[in-house]
């Protein structure tokens, strides 16, 4: 026992998505212009967001803030995937490993908490539209965005400190792509049972509690629309499906991957993917594809940047 505890790992060594060497340099370049894309589009969201002062409400500095965690969270792992794909051997040190799990964990908490205030602003717009200006104020807003962080940031830490506690001191192959509570706590050296569990309780309840949020809120507008001339209907109708879609990509795989006793499964790693790699970049291409404004703010912006 007392080897055990002057043992620690040093480093995590990734198996991949693949053990074909063949499939991971034909995953590469695909992975490698899904990242960029996602860079590129979300960024554009944000520039176009500061620059227009059209869309300087409450819904689009929301959807600014959305883009900005976007590339965030696809950064914490993307980038480390892209290299062991190139890599024959996939390793990571222990307190990186701990970082990306903090920060991964940080970015997905504050999307959870971001997309149920971006819930509450579309129900206050549309359920009661003559509050919504004393409501949902400039103020109300920035406190909103720092909640939210603050709130990511106690679940993380939360996260980090159950998993840091525990001793490593033998195996360090992780069967994944990047860091995360699941993983890396099946490698400590004692029983985790209790730990999961809390880990579990930790994820499963902020992740279903906001789902729940969200989709009584939905559920609230879609009644509410009743009473909506059809132009209203419409134009709301087109804004909630867009954040639904939003909601449901990055809820289903959260869910999935988080709110299960300890146990795995052969699709962990494309639900991962799903979660880590796409869902980043379908955001921006769910709300400019299908919002008018954001996409005649684009158009303005390249005549305005012709011009001078």
């Amino acid at each position: 026992m007392g080897a055990l505890n002057q043992t620690r790992v040093t480093e995590f060594v990734f198996l991949g998505l693949t053990d074909s060497s063949v499939l991971e340099i034909l995953f590469f370049i695909p992975f490698t212009v899904t990242y960029i894309l996602t860079l590129l589009g979300n960024i554009v969201i944000v520039v176009t967001i500061v620059f227009s002062p059209r869309l300087h409400t409450p819904m689009y500095f929301f959807l600014s803030n959305l883009s900005f965690i976007d590339v965030c969270h696809s950064s914490v792992t993307v980038p480390k995937m892209l290299e062991g794909l190139l890599l024959e051997r996939k390793s990571i040190s222990f307190d990186n490993c701990i970082t990306q799990l903090f920060f991964l964990h940080l970015f997905a908490c504050a999307e959870i908490f971001l997309l149920t205030v971006m819930a509450y602003d579309r129900y206050v717009a549309i359920c009661i539209p003559l509050r919504y200006p004393n409501v949902m104020n400039m103020k109300v807003c920035v406190q909103l965005v720092f909640a939210l962080w603050v709130g990511g940031t106690v679940h993380s830490l939360v996260q980090t400190v159950l998993t840091i506690r525990l001793p490593y001191c033998g195996p360090n192959i992780i069967d994944s792509y990047f860091c995360d509570v699941p993983p890396v706590i099946k490698l400590a050296c004692t029983d985790t049972y209790l730990t999961g569990i809390l880990i579990v309780s930790n994820s499963g309840t902020i992740s279903l509690t906001c789902f729940l949020a969200l989709v009584t809120s939905y559920t609230v507008i879609l009644f509410s629309l009743r009473k909506q001339s059809a132009e209203g209907r419409r134009k709301a109708l087109s804004t909630c499906s867009s954040h639904f879609m939003v909601v449901a990509l990055f809820f289903g795989p959260c869910i999935f991957l988080y709110t299960r006793p300890d146990s795995s499964f052969s699709i962990d790693k494309v639900v991962s993917v799903f979660y880590t790699v796409v869902t980043p970049l379908l955001n921006p291409l769910i709300y400019t594809l299908r919002n008018e404004e954001v996409k005649n703010a684009m158009k303005q912006l390249r005549q305005r940047r012709i011009c001078s």
